[in-house]
């Protein structure tokens, strides 16, 4: 597919930052569990130490070359893993091995606000958790240069086994997950499940369970509506990705993964297929009870409400236990469910999840020490780094491992229950929220449209078909191909 011909130089500082999306709302993270494939890099073992151009000496140990004394700065993203698992785990680490490195940490929840000016004026951090609501356009970074291709990273020894490659050390499909124009930028490190929360000792209470067919679906909803409690609700104001995950997934799950390979690829007519029809039609239909109030709501609000006992299903990915765990009262048990099933002749089983790497880690290629943020992103896929990230965060990374032997919360408990029921049922969703920012944004605004009564699923449909179709003939915007 054709690419910009704008070159990082080309553009203005204001066409800079209107391409990096600063002023508009992203998405949240999500990029298929796709199927790896080992590419070759150089060998891990370690000959005699060659001094790099920044007075570092390469080896196994330090196989980016890293200057001992150089000054670290790394910018997180303080939202649901909070930031305790930097300034606990992954900073003491780097600095255990560099202690004369200062490492400068920035913690905040406004990611891209943060960072405009520092991108525009060329000075950048290190190493940066690209992640929230307001989160930056990686696609647009990489497009205009700012972003390090991370494949010096994956082909690096591991710090645990150093005859291994890092990319030999995470879960199927991590390295892929993080592609974009057919490289890895991104080094996604949460391992989250997606699908349809609720609290099992209330459901237990009510001898309800989850319901496994949309026409359960409304049954429940009527039967929750009675006691007083929302069925289903999820936060408008700033999470309606949250919702369009769900009917995506529904999508996929009618269809096949297919579905969302097309949708990635900005497929003609995608939009419009039967499958999309029928799965936003069958959550329009939920969506009538949630109550308008909820459109102007943000998702701690409605989180907050469902441990109140207020809310039923709330459709999130697994890090929603641990973001909730100083409002979540005691008793409260989270548990996952998959979406239903639309109809009896969906490709996908019921227990067919949507399970990804997610959370997106990046370097920026103009920084001042982008080895150090190199090696500060092995030290996290380090054994040592994942565990403490789990133990401090309560999410599980993509270590192959490093999680072994942890007491795990009802939350993560339910999510290994539901990845062993999916078994290969996995949803491999989706890479075009890292990619298309403005037609993400737009995907937001339709979602809340359909799921608050304002327009029709075949209105949706026709709305984000016209939107994908602005996309890919926006010869500005670089288009990316998905083929797994």
């Amino acid at each position: 597919m054709s690419n910009s011909a704008r070159t990082p130089g080309d553009i203005t500082r204001r066409q800079m930052l209107r391409r990096l999306g600063m002023t508009v709302l992203a998405a949240g993270p999500g990029a298929g569990l796709l199927s790896a494939c080992a590419v070759g890099g150089p060998s891990a073992s370690s000959a005699a130490p060659t001094a790099t151009a920044s007075g570092g000496a390469v080896s196994a140990a330090n196989p980016f070359g890293v200057a001992a004394d150089a000054p670290l700065e790394v910018v997180i993203f303080k939202g649901g893993l909070g930031d305790g698992y930097a300034l606990e785990v992954h900073e003491p680490l780097y600095n255990k091995k560099f202690p004369q490195a200062k490492i400068k940490h920035v913690a905040t929840q406004q990611i891209a606000q943060t960072l405009q000016p520092r991108f525009a004026g060329g000075d950048v951090p290190d190493m940066i958790a690209n992640s929230g609501t307001n989160l930056m356009d990686n696609g647009a970074l990489q497009q205009e240069g700012q972003l390090l291709d991370l494949t010096e990273l994956w082909d690096a020894p591991s710090v645990d086994d150093p005859s291994k490659k890092v990319r030999d050390t995470v879960a199927p499909g991590t390295v892929e997950s993080g592609y974009i124009d057919g490289k890895p930028y991104l080094m996604n490190y949460v391992f989250s499940a997606y699908g349809l929360w609720y609290d099992s000792a209330l459901f237990q209470e009510k001898g309800w369970t989850p319901p496994k067919t949309f026409a359960e679906f409304k049954t429940f909803a009527e039967t929750a509506k009675a006691a007083g409690i929302t069925p289903f609700a999820y936060a408008g104001k700033n999470a309606a990705y949250y919702a369009y995950w769900m009917i995506l997934i529904s999508a996929a799950k009618i269809e096949g993964n297919q579905l969302l390979i097309d949708v990635d690829n900005l497929a003609d007519g995608v939009w419009q297929r039967e499958s999309m029809k029928q799965s936003a039609a069958a959550w329009a239909e939920i969506g009538k009870y949630m109550d308008k109030s909820f459109e102007g709501l943000i998702h701690t609000e409605v989180q907050l409400r469902q441990n109140q006992g207020k809310v039923a299903l709330y459709p999130s990915g697994s890090w929603l236990e641990n973001e909730q765990k100083s409002q979540t009262p005691e008793g409260f048990k989270y548990a996952l469910a998959p979406t239903p099933s639309v109809t009896a002749a969906d490709k996908m089983p019921y227990e067919a999840i949507r399970a990804t790497a997610g959370e997106a880690y990046i370097v920026p290629a103009k920084g001042k020490n982008p080895k150090g943020g190199l090696e500060y992103l092995r030290i996290m896929l380090s054994k040592e780094g994942a565990r403490g990230f789990t133990e401090k965060s309560g999410n599980i990374t993509v270590v192959t491992g490093a999680a072994d032997g942890l007491e795990l919360s009802p939350g993560n408990a339910s999510v290994n229950a539901a990845q062993s029921a999916a078994g290969e049922n996995i949803v491999t969703y989706s890479s075009f929220e890292n990619w298309y920012k403005e037609f993400e944004t737009e995907l937001r605004k339709q979602t809340n449209a359909l799921m608050f009564g304002r327009i029709s699923a075949d209105e949706f449909c026709a709305k984000m078909q016209a939107a994908a179709d602005k996309t890919k003939a926006d010869s500005s915007i670089t288009k990316q191909n998905r083929t797994v």
